[in-house]
């Protein structure tokens, strides 16, 4: 018998505010959403793996500017774009992660080459480029990643001490992280996360989404997890493994674990955020602590749903 098989992503947590969020501009989110949605379904219908899969969708959500990886990547302190992502797969727990990277149009596939092609699994910096380059990846000019509305966001913040995440609510600002997760007709179960980070960071600060664990994670025994929200919080609570160990060893259902870790766990150190989960029957959740999450799922027993705000 064919498993279900299903796939949910998100475009970030914490939304434009109702107040702000005018008709033309939630289309476009979900438009944008829907076409991610149904290119990943695709793959899981025609009988791809999940892998598959959650890479096409996330690099359908990189190529749209309003989504804060790849191309819609915030501007960093020095005026830059360094982006994060990472990507995992339940059956054999392969994983491939990488970090601070510029020029990549699609890093979901660096990572993805990373996990396929190298003994590593996660890779950083001018490294990092360097195995792209190995790999037949071209870099984009600066210009493929230039956004005017994320380029006046940063004018806001730069020269200060201040940096901005991705979803926080100042101004009329474009958010999100953005992740998939799916389980496909065999029962294997992937994740997948990119992001361009937050705006003014300096240092070299890399988030929860390229960490194994913390921001991404896909384990067949348990679930598949891609987060989003404050990402130091999210390193902290180690929230994707979180979630797989609540089901693990105590034996919670994948709604329950996915709730306990949003909606308690990660309040009660003050983080907020929220993330997509799926596990090895294909069941979907998507819990979110903040105004609204960009997400969508979809699976072969008829759900299918594109939001933003609660319902």
């Amino acid at each position: 018998m064919k498993n279900t098989f299903s796939i949910a992503i998100h475009g970030g947590a914490g939304t434009l505010l109702k107040g702000q969020m005018t008709q033309e501009k939630e289309l476009a989110y979900k438009n944008a959403l829907q076409s991610a949605l149904t290119e990943g379904y695709d793959v899981l219908k025609n009988g791809g793996s999940s892998i598959d899969a959650v890479e096409k969708a996330v690099i359908i959500l990189e190529n749209c500017p309003l989504f804060n990886a790849g191309k819609g990547s915030v501007f960093t302190a020095e005026g830059t774009h360094e982006m994060d992502a990472a990507i995992m797969e339940g059956n054999k727990l392969q994983a491939g992660a990488v970090s601070l990277i510029t020029g990549i149009a699609n890093p979901i596939s660096l990572a993805r080459n990373i996990m396929d092609k190298s003994e590593h699994v996660f890779l950083a910096g001018d490294g990092a480029l360097e195995f792209a380059k190995i790999n037949g990846f071209s870099l984009e000019p600066a210009s493929y990643f230039y956004d005017e509305l994320r380029y006046n966001q940063w004018q806001d913040l730069k020269g200060s001490d201040n940096f901005q995440l991705d979803h926080s609510v100042k101004k009329d600002s474009k958010f999100g992280t953005v992740g998939a997760v799916a389980c496909d007709k065999y029962g294997n179960i992937a994740a997948a996360t990119s992001t361009g980070g937050m705006t003014n960071k300096k240092w070299g600060r890399v988030g929860d989404s390229p960490m194994i664990g913390a921001g991404n994670y896909a384990n067949n025994k348990t679930c598949a997890v891609s987060c989003t929200g404050s990402g130091e919080f999210f390193i902290r609570g180690v929230v994707a493994y979180d979630v797989s160990c609540l089901m693990e060893y105590k034996g919670m259902s994948l709604e329950a674990a996915c709730n306990e870790v949003i909606n308690k766990r990660i309040l009660s150190i003050g983080g907020d955020g929220g993330l997509i989960a799926v596990d090895a029957k294909g069941n979907i959740s998507m819990p979110f602590n903040t105004e609204g999450m960009y997400r969508a799922c979809k699976s072969s027993i008829g759900i299918e749903e594109v939001l933003i705000y609660e319902n």
